[in-house]
């Protein structure tokens, strides 16, 4: 069996292969929508959690019809490929109240797709205590719902071994992105988005087989990344296509670090295990997981202000010695976008050079975005 990159190939050029086999199977998949939709509870239930995609090379065929085009490029390809039939093998969907995009779709995927399952979490968009008591309250209500559904009740025990499960997956990823520190790094941007997409696309007891075979290859390399002036981090708003990724590194960079949703953000911390397993999930999520769509605004000053909620990229910049930033937001995207002038002015007073770009969903010209590239590079180099 293939394994190790070469698998991790495999399932980011075909990704819903592997959903359909266990479909088949006897299995039942549940799509979902974002980060913040808790993957352990559906786990729990022995279901398997999928991440909602879009397409960046296939145009817009049907969304157009229901969403506005100044709506969310990457929410509107997802939602083209389901009304095209790319989501049929699903069971059910999840989505969290995550942005203004997604709620609206929630109503306009349940209404035209016809899953048997369908649920939305409500996340607070604070971090007060009231939040998390509605959160965990939120999480038990999804949990009812996932019972009901599966036929199966979901006991602490079992919610604890699907924390434990992935924690262990959010512990393998760091490993990989630890592989990154060094000069040259032995992993690009480029293979960790693929592999990311991978992880994304498979049960979880899979894809950290799948992690432990690419770290034990990635260890052993001896022609990895080629060594460049640039050591870049990207942040933004997910990206689940290389394309972006791929055109910076050829044009003279190593994207050693990043704080996207199809990278770091949803791994780069891990859930307690405790009597409360809901309680856990409901805190971490919230706490842990850095989302402009979240409000961290602390008292004080302006910078320190700036401190709270960016601090943590701040922190990445260095352990990954980085001496440059892109911000890659996707346009209409106004959750990141609203941030981007504070991220600028944050690292740019730490001595981080900053570029900004906005970019579209399917790829506009890659060509225009490269110059754009290339001459930002010429400036760190």
């Amino acid at each position: 069996m293939v394994q190790g990159l070469a698998r991790v190939e495999q399932i980011y050029q075909d990704r819903s292969q592997r959903a359909k086999e266990l479909k088949a199977g006897g299995k039942s998949i549940i799509g979902y929508l974002c980060s913040f939709t808790p993957v352990e509870i559906i786990a729990a239930a022995d279901l398997i959690p999928y991440r909602i995609m879009g397409n960046v090379k296939q145009p817009i065929a049907h969304a157009d019809a229901y969403l506005e085009t100044i709506a969310c490029p990457f929410t509107r390809s997802c939602f083209d490929i389901a009304l095209g039939g790319g989501y049929d093998f699903l069971d059910g969907f999840v989505m969290p109240h995550a942005c203004d995009n997604i709620v609206k779709l929630y109503d306009l995927w349940g209404y035209n797709i016809k899953h048997v399952y369908a649920h939305f979490v409500n996340v607070p968009h604070t971090l007060s205590s009231a939040s998390f008591e509605f959160f965990r309250a939120e999480l038990e209500t999804f949990k009812t719902s996932l019972e009901r559904f599966s036929g199966r009740q979901i006991t602490t025990e079992e919610l604890n071994r699907s924390i434990q499960l992935y924690n262990e997956q959010r512990a393998l990823v760091l490993g990989l992105y630890q592989l990154r520190k060094q000069d040259p790094p032995l992993l690009s941007g480029t293979e960790m988005t693929k592999i990311i997409v991978a992880v994304m696309s498979t049960p979880a007891t899979e894809a950290n087989e799948l992690l432990r075979g690419v770290i034990k290859e990635v260890e052993g390399r001896e022609d990895g990344c080629q060594k460049k002036p640039a050591r870049l981090m990207i942040c933004g708003t997910g990206n689940d296509d290389i394309t972006f990724m791929e055109m910076v590194e050829e044009s003279g960079a190593n994207v050693v670090i990043d704080d996207l949703c199809f990278g770091s953000r949803p791994y780069w911390w891990e859930v307690e295990e405790s009597d409360d397993p809901l309680a856990s999930i409901a805190r971490s999520y919230l706490e842990k997981l850095n989302c402009p769509r979240t409000y961290r605004q602390s008292p004080g000053s302006h910078q320190e202000d700036l401190e709270n909620r960016f601090g943590y990229l701040y922190e990445f910049a260095k352990d990954f010695k980085v001496n440059g930033v892109i911000l890659y937001i996707l346009r209409y995207c106004d959750t990141h976008a609203f941030d981007a002038p504070d991220v600028k002015e944050y690292l740019q007073g730490k001595g981080l050079p900053v570029l900004e770009i906005e970019g579209d969903y399917p790829t506009p010209s890659i060509a225009r975005l490269k110059t754009r590239v290339q001459a930002f590079l010429e400036m760190i180099g």
